[in-house]
């Protein structure tokens, strides 16, 4: 479909619930993320008319001039929040183009990304384990399979949900994903994910073209996201640190910490810029300085001061990245 004919005027406010939904689902955005998403796009909708989801680069070049008041900062979180927008309206096949490389860029200061420690993970996979011994019920199972995938292989809400019943066989050890801007990549499977799999799918009926089905099509989101959430109250984690998407980013960050190399992380999580994945070499530094800041001699402040008056490195203040990421 071709951009500004996709969307008649009127239809941005659906495709904003929409797109919300899905980052409060997936990532599990804070509501008061949801509200300056949701505020950003409505502000940018209104400027153009209610012709927002359908726009072409034209009509973004626009809503940048209108821009050119505010504050630097302003513009980089409206830019970036358009920028995931016209992302997902790609994604889910609403829009064959992304018109936002003619938005304006500049650099805001981003979080590190949520991710679950080596123990939350351990309580989290013990949870599991309760619930899918001898007699285990399908809905377990399923949690099992699905579970296994998010954190060993890697997978966006998105792409776990949507897997046909034939993607995953036994004795291939990869997925082949079509992932963001269509663009294709392999995903690994581990021996124990393929052994959970194989559990689950004998128990989808061989008709289902849904590995995970649902009603009339596949498990939703929003109820991936529910049920890991409840994983993880079981397991005593807190529901602000748990969710599709932080079991994701554990995948990425558990990989570094264990040697792999950034490259072949970029290929494992589908990004199309390096800068994209190198987000996570700064959470193993982070790791890393809060580790010498804890046990290095020298953190003892009781201890000699250094010569130089320096003081401990501070880990707190994240570093800028850009605001596409």
């Amino acid at each position: 479909m071709r951009a500004g004919t996709a969307f008649a005027h009127g239809e941005d406010g659906r495709a904003i619930e929409r797109f919300l939904e899905a980052i409060a689902a997936e990532a599990g955005a804070s509501p008061n993320t949801l509200m300056a998403y949701g505020s950003d796009l409505r502000g940018a909708s209104t400027l153009l008319g209610g012709r927002l989801a359908g726009a072409d680069a034209a009509a973004l070049a626009v809503l940048g001039e209108a821009w050119q008041a505010l504050a630097r900062a302003t513009i980089a979180r409206k830019a970036a929040a358009l920028r995931r927008f016209y992302g997902f309206l790609l994604d889910e096949g609403d829009r064959a183009d992304d018109p936002s490389g003619s938005l304006p860029r500049g650099l805001v200061r981003r979080p590190l990304p949520k991710i679950l420690g080596h123990d939350e993970v351990d309580r989290l996979f013990g949870a599991l384990a309760e619930r899918s011994g001898e007699g285990a019920s399908p809905a377990n199972l399923r949690l099992v399979a699905l579970v296994e995938l998010l954190y060993g292989s890697g997978l966006r809400a998105t792409e776990l949900v949507s897997l046909p019943r034939a993607a995953i066989r036994s004795g291939q050890p990869y997925l082949i994903l079509r992932g963001k801007g269509g663009r294709e990549r392999l995903a690994p499977i581990s021996a124990r994910a393929l052994a959970a799999v194989a559990t689950w799918r004998a128990l989808v009926p061989p008709g289902q073209p849904w590995l995970f089905p649902s009603g009339k099509g596949h498990l939703s989101r929003v109820r991936l996201y529910q049920l890991v959430q409840e994983l993880g109250a079981e397991a005593g984690i807190s529901p602000d640190r748990i969710s599709p998407h932080v079991l994701r980013h554990a995948f990425a960050t558990h990989l570094l910490e264990g040697g792999a190399d950034l490259r072949a992380l970029q290929a494992m999580l589908g990004h199309a810029d390096i800068a994209t994945t190198q987000i996570y070499t700064h959470v193993d530094s982070r790791r890393l300085i809060e580790l010498v800041n804890a046990r290095h001699p020298l953190a003892d402040a009781s201890r000699t001061p250094p010569c130089d008056g320096g003081s401990r490195v501070d880990a707190a203040d994240p570093p800028a990245y850009p605001a596409e990421l």
